[in-house]
């Protein structure tokens, strides 16, 4: 539960820098090398909606068992990895990562994949815990009415 709490408030930060710099989103996915132009404007539109729904989902219900938010929450971590590893393997300079929009701004460096790397081990925890739901107790019929019948 506090792992949900942590992960929310931090996907809500950042869900709110991105917001708030919206107009610099696009230009910032951009600079790594995948999307441009409407691309751009798309990856970072589902990537703040995301980010809410799993900050607002994981703060409001900590307790949840629901499935959606994990998944929601393991696809941005897949990709922002994706982004990251890519962009560095390939040398690409990106001045900012964009985590939090134009706030708390961080060049693309092992530092930033080694955060992305711990959100996919978060990720991983996430999941691993969604499958582990309490299993419904299976009915067993009275023996007595049986024997009786």
């Amino acid at each position: 539960m506090v792992l949900r709490i942590v992960l929310g408030a931090l996907y809500a930060a950042m869900a709110a820098g991105q917001l708030a710099s919206f107009g610099h989103m696009p230009g910032i996915l951009a600079e790594y090398g995948l999307v441009a132009g409407s691309g751009a404007t798309a990856l970072a539109v589902a990537l703040i909606v995301g980010e809410l729904v799993c900050g607002v989902w994981f703060l409001a219900r900590p307790r949840s068992r629901a499935r959606v938010p994990v998944w929601v929450f393991t696809g941005l971590a897949v990709v922002w990895a994706l982004l990251a590893v890519q962009a560095y393997a390939r040398g690409l300079t990106v001045a900012n990562c964009g985590c939090f929009g134009m706030y708390l701004t961080q060049r693309l460096s092992w530092f930033v994949l080694a955060q992305d790397a711990l959100l996919l081990l978060y990720a991983g925890l996430l999941l691993r815990g969604a499958r582990r739901r309490p299993a419904a107790p299976a009915e067993c019929p009275d023996v007595r009415e049986e024997a009786d019948a």
